[in-house]
């Protein structure tokens, strides 16, 4: 990049503003990927609690829903379930954390009463009431993870993202700034060194005259004097 850029003060000047302004947006950005990376880990404590509970709720709901096909068997079961009429419903809106778009996901009718199952509650016994139940925690707890690793997808990009920023700017982009800026600087005093030298060369060149012209003059003066002096004679 150095040997493409004009050597002229002009260009030093704009060089200078472009090393400041990817300063700026150098330490802009390494703030953000600092803050980005401790939301990150706020967010992967929580994936983890989050994930574990769902680990836990579906080994319950496994267990409970063993426990109903075992009393109450098979068929009695699926019947329960195809009795639902009213499913979950899913809303999916969106929040900002420094500036990554991260979905929040809102859930409505995943739990429910005995009432809204559908099924006839004289007709079932509590063993499928319990696997409902713990299915219903199941899915509440899946919708969360979903939720929270979504975000945490999100996030770790972005972080990914601003760390190449960074790593463009602080490697590359600088550097050539930088070195772009000493050659200029260095072909500018280059330059101011010849000229100064040309100067020299040109004043010395000037005094030489002055003086040989003056030598002359002074002879010419001489001569003249002479002359008179001879027609005296």
């Amino acid at each position: 990049m150095a040997q493409d850029v004009k050597p002229t003060r002009k260009e030093l000047m704009e060089i200078n503003d472009r090393i400041e302004l990817s300063e700026r947006g150098h330490d802009t950005l390494e703030q953000k990927r600092d803050g980005l990376i401790m939301e990150f880990m706020d967010i992967l404590d929580q994936a983890k609690d989050v994930r574990a509970e769902v680990n836990e709720n579906y080994q319950q709901a496994q267990r409970t829903l063993d426990m109903a096909r075992a009393m109450e068997g098979d068929v009695a079961v699926r019947g329960a379930a195809s009795a639902l009429e009213e499913h979950p419903e899913i809303t999916i809106q969106s929040r900002n954390i420094m500036g990554v778009v991260v979905p929040q996901i809102e859930s409505s009718r995943v739990k429910k009463s005995l009432d809204q199952r559908g099924y006839g509650v004289m007709g079932t016994s509590a063993r499928i009431d319990e696997a409902a139940d713990a299915y219903e925690e199941l899915l509440e707890s899946i919708i969360l993870a979903a939720e929270v690793e979504t975000a945490m997808k999100e996030m770790l990009e972005e972080i990914e993202t601003t760390k190449r920023r960074v790593n463009a700017l602080e490697f590359k982009l600088l550097p050539e700034l930088n070195e772009a800026k000493d050659y200029i600087e260095q072909k500018l005093e280059e330059q101011e060194r010849e000229e100064i030298f040309r100067l020299k060369k040109i004043k010395a060149k000037k005094e030489e005259e002055e003086r040989a012209a003056a030598e002359a003059e002074a002879e010419e003066t001489e001569t003249a004097t002479e002359e008179p002096l001879a027609a005296d004679d």
